[in-house]
């Protein structure tokens, strides 16, 4: 009894190993307050798979008799492996990447597992992974020899540990919040390495893998001491774009380095623990909105963010959210030259308009007095020419007008405005079918009238008698307008959305630039799809 309390006894090791499943087991439970669900997974899995490496532990070294020691070794080595497998997956989750949800590499990863364990399972057939016998110093144990092939595996083991230690230091690299503490926490895991390799060379110190020791470490560090810590880094450092992670009073708890260039008062670390409202008013006014755009002026350039909110919590209890910056400077940019290039153009159509229209009116009602008095063929392809000439004044104003910027959507019956677009059109013969009652958000007007000219254009290009479809796409969602008519030739499919060009003699050329500036200003896309018979336009929304 004496030998075994002493410094390096049985007991001693008992108690180690007991206390690292005891703090892994328990740190599992608080684990599982974690949000992300990826992440809770693979640290879960990580300290239950470490806690019942270190239970095999506790059994292996409280037994003399070489069969059992030798099956309960065997079991730890399979439950030790297992750890790499919880310890990739949680380090790839908790830094944002994919690699534990990739098919291909858990294919891999299952299949070397699967190897490695059957070696080590048949060990007392081939004798190639270790060898064993009773021994009596530190005390009466089944000690164990590895071989070079075990000494491999283990290798190959802590090469992949050190893959998610670098995953792991990148992500607290990333953020502005101190991680040291935690990097501290991550270093603990590795200093068992320390005394595996003591092991080996003092004598009177047991030959075995210490590594549970360093995992229950970390899990009490984490889990009970720096668990929020833990927390807001992942939320920060979750994204290249800024990230402030908030608590559940608006006080700044972390974010990470693209905040600093957002919110230039962040440079100073002391701001953690201030109100948010205090630290950054203009953006925190900004945040009450529907949908939240933030205008950053700094050296000289305008950036523009929008801002999402990811709120996190605990079973009931609100702990707080993060505050995630998209840049949309580009898009933003990009929208107010196009309202401006609108603008100009609305003006420009305008003033043609206005300027056209008083002498069309002129000679409209001049030729309407000679008509009276003449009945000429020449004065009809006067009247002709006059009415095409209003024509093109209102599709120019129509295409300056309808690739303004949506301002007001509703949501609309896709069937209910393609039929009323239809009973604006001059249809003849043709046939409309409507195979869809989906709802759309839209502008509904514009909506008509991207139908009208659809309508107008499948009419005018496939004959009196077409048929048009109207239907819904599913992937990715939207509508299509399909008609059964002659269809568009190859060489004028890349060439029916520019202004002016038409293949009719009477045609403006107007009508589907008009299509395509309404779907621009919606932000959805066009496309002529390919077809065997007649003509189909697919809008995705």
């Amino acid at each position: 009894m004496i030998d075994g309390l002493a410094i390096g006894g049985r007991y001693w090791y008992l108690a180690i190993f007991g206390l690292s499943a005891v703090a892994t087991f328990a740190s599992a439970v608080r684990a599982n307050r974690i949000a992300d669900g990826d992440t809770r997974r693979g640290l879960v899995a990580l300290l239950l798979t470490s806690g019942g490496w270190a239970l095999t532990h506790v059994a292996y070294l409280a037994t003399a008799d070489e069969q059992l020691g030798v099956f309960l070794y065997q079991i730890g080595l399979v439950v030790g492996l297992s750890t790499i497998g919880g310890w990739l997956y949680f380090c790839s989750a908790y830094t944002g990447r994919t690699l534990h949800r990739d098919p291909r590499i858990r294919r891999i990863v299952v299949g070397v597992f699967l190897a490695i364990v059957a070696v080590k399972l048949t060990n007392n057939v081939h004798g190639l992974y270790f060898t064993s016998e009773v021994v009596s110093t530190p005390f009466p144990h089944v000690a164990i020899t590895s071989t070079t092939l075990h000494w491999t595996v283990m290798g190959g083991s802590y090469a992949l540990a050190t893959v998610g230690y670098f995953m792991l230091y990148e992500r607290f690299r990333h953020v502005s919040h101190d991680s040291r503490p935690l990097l501290v926490l991550l270093g603990l895991t590795a200093l068992p390495v320390g005394f595996d390799i003591l092991g080996m060379l003092v004598p009177g110190l047991m030959e075995i893998t210490y590594e549970p020791v360093g995992v229950a470490a970390f899990a009490v560090g984490l889990s009970f001491v720096y668990f929020e810590r833990f927390r807001t880094i992942r939320l920060a450092g979750d994204r290249d774009d800024p990230v402030i992670v908030l608590d559940a009073d608006d006080r700044i708890q972390d974010y990470n380095r693209a905040a600093t260039q957002l919110v230039s008062a962040l440079d100073d670390r002391s701001v953690v623990g201030d109100r948010f409202a205090e630290v950054a008013p203009k953006c925190a006014e900004k945040l009450v909105e529907d949908d939240p755009l933030v205008t950053v002026h700094r050296d000289g350039e305008t950036r523009y963010y929008r801002v999402t909110e990811q709120e996190f919590s605990a079973s009931q209890a609100d702990l707080g959210r993060a505050l995630v910056f998209t840049d949309e400077t580009h898009r933003e940019q990009y929208r107010n030259e196009l309202e401006r290039q609108n603008d100009r153009l609305d003006s420009f159509a305008s003033m043609l308009s206005h300027d056209l229209r008083n002498p069309l009116n002129v000679a409209q009602g001049r030729l309407e007095l000679a008509r009276e008095k003449v009945d000429n063929e020449h004065l009809e392809a006067v009247n002709d020419a006059l009415s095409r000439i209003e024509t093109l004044i209102e599709d120019v104003l129509q295409l300056a007008r309808q690739g303004q910027p949506v301002e007001e959507t509703d949501r609309v019956s896709l069937g209910a405005v393609a039929r009323d677009a239809w009973g604006m059109v001059e249809t003849a013969e043709a046939e409309l079918v409507v195979e869809t009652d989906r709802d759309l958000v839209a502008d509904p007007d514009r909506l008509q009238r991207l139908f009208e000219n659809l309508f107008r254009n499948a009419i005018e290009h496939g004959g009196e008698d077409v048929t048009v479809t109207v239907g819904a796409l599913e992937t990715p969602q939207g509508f299509f307008v399909e008609d059964d008519g002659r269809g568009i030739s190859q060489q004028d499919r890349e060439q029916v959305f520019e202004s002016g060009y038409s293949t009719a003699e009477d045609g403006t050329g107007f009508g589907l630039s008009i299509v395509e500036q309404i779907v621009a200003a919606h932000e959805w896309t066009i496309e002529l799809a390919d077809v065997e018979v007649g003509t189909r336009f697919e809008i995705r929304t």
